[in-house]
């Protein structure tokens, strides 16, 4: 299925202008949507989710009017929303057949089938009895994808879904993620580039509500070869004086010291060396761009 969003605004009462003008073609794979907090991502999410009306603009998947036929989009929608909750004395089993019925499966065979698929799908089946609220963070993100697999979705969307997660439990629930983006659309929303690196085949960028860039990670790499360098300083003083000279894209401390990457068409010198280009790269030096413009 493809997600077709044109023109897309939204100005809150308290003035701030969540997105501006948007427009963003999604296909039927995982998709990276990258941008820091604050950008607009969860207000897109929410409005492609039909919990929140644009002031303005367009969303279709295939024939479906997002905007105007909500109870048509929820049929075919996921949604793990960056906090969500639940029952916390109820078990996962009972939740997800509650949910189950809310999603209008009225089978009890075919929702008792549907729950323990999941279950086992997200690595929850020995866990399925216990309460919620024991449920440890990574548990409880695989239980929130559990829920919006509920009734085989054509769109799962999932907003922020591995912030706070230990490094196991990230990489089971992004193996997860990767299982379900090959036969239908899933967009992850994230500020982690590494997310978006080791999943998505496209991606966009947007900060205060624009588009940035979309496109496939490779083709944003390859647009930097040859044009990112790194130089490792010891003292702040340096660190100030380097940033008024060049485009620094980003700073790391490695070992107590500065490594400082910069963007430039040519070998600035400087004692400067040259370096292969990542995601990372390509992102931050978007957000400087607008930064610059603005």
């Amino acid at each position: 299925m493809a997600l077709k969003i044109t023109g897309l605004s939204k100005t809150y009462p308290n003035g701030v202008k969540a997105l501006k003008n948007l427009t963003l073609s999604i296909g039927n794979n995982m998709f990276g949507l990258l941008g820091p907090n604050g950008a607009g991502k969860s207000t897109l999410m929410r409005t492609v989710a039909t919990l929140q009306d644009p002031d303005s603009g367009e969303i279709w998947l295939d024939e479906i009017n997002v905007l105007k036929q909500k109870n048509e989009i929820r049929k075919v929608l996921g949604y793990l929303p960056q906090e969500f909750g639940v029952y916390p004395k109820m078990s996962a089993v009972d939740m997800l057949q509650h949910l189950a019925v809310m999603k209008g499966i009225t089978s009890k065979g075919e929702r008792k089938e549907m729950v323990e698929a999941l279950l086992q799908q997200t690595n929850l089946w020995d866990a399925r009895k216990k309460a919620l609220s024991g449920y440890s963070g990574g548990m409880k993100q695989r239980f929130g994808i559990a829920q919006a697999l509920l009734a085989n979705p054509k769109l799962i969307i999932v907003d922020e879904p591995t912030a706070g997660l230990d490094p196991a439990e990230r990489n089971r629930f992004l193996n997860l993620l990767s299982s379900l983006g090959r036969n239908v659309t899933v967009i992850l929303s994230t500020h982690i580039v590494e997310d978006v690196r080791e999943l998505c085949p496209r991606m966009a960028i947007i900060s205060n509500g624009e588009l940035l860039l979309e496109g496939a990670p490779a083709d944003t790499l390859h647009d930097l070869q040859a044009k990112v360098w790194t130089k490792v300083v010891a003292t702040d003083a340096e660190l100030q004086t380097l940033a008024g000279q060049f485009n620094v894209i980003s700073t790391h401390l490695v070992g107590g010291l500065h490594e400082v990457r910069i963007f430039a068409e040519s070998d600035p010198g400087e004692g400067f060396k040259s370096i292969e280009p990542g995601l990372e790269d390509v992102y931050f030096l978007n957000l400087f761009k607008q930064q610059t413009v603005n």
